[in-house]
């Protein structure tokens, strides 16, 4: 079982950046596909980034939004997976969550077993 804390959200003005931290618990870290999604009041869940584990970590994959603006990243020996954030726009304020499972990389949201409890992002023009 792995349980899981993000970190590193706030109050950014448009254009700034932000990095996000997940802090997982476990041993067994690195062998889970990790991810992380966002959601706006109102709106649902959505994907933002995914990336791999074991044979599959050099690939990462991002939703079109944000592509050239975040960079997932892991760091197996802290147990920590990061989501640098660029060139902020206001339509990235939401909860950001990171997310595990086991087996490969998904962009789909109910195939995660593990989930943090979310940290704010907030974007102002």
């Amino acid at each position: 079982q792995v349980q899981l804390v993000e970190s590193g959200g706030g109050l950014v003005q448009a254009g700034g950046s932000l990095r996000l931290s997940c802090a997982a618990s476990g041993r067994t870290f690195n062998t889970y596909a990790m991810g992380w999604f966002r959601q706006a009041p109102g709106k649902e869940r959505e994907f933002v980034a995914a990336l791999g584990a074991m044979v599959e970590s050099q690939y990462s994959y991002y939703t079109d939004s944000v592509k050239g603006r975040f960079t997932i990243s892991r760091d197996n020996a802290k147990n920590t997976m990061y989501l640098q954030m660029n060139s902020l726009r206001p339509e990235d304020t939401a909860v950001y969550y990171c997310a595990a499972r086991s087996g490969l990389t998904s962009r789909k949201s109910n195939e995660y077993n593990y989930w943090g409890q979310g940290t704010q992002v907030t974007v102002s023009s």
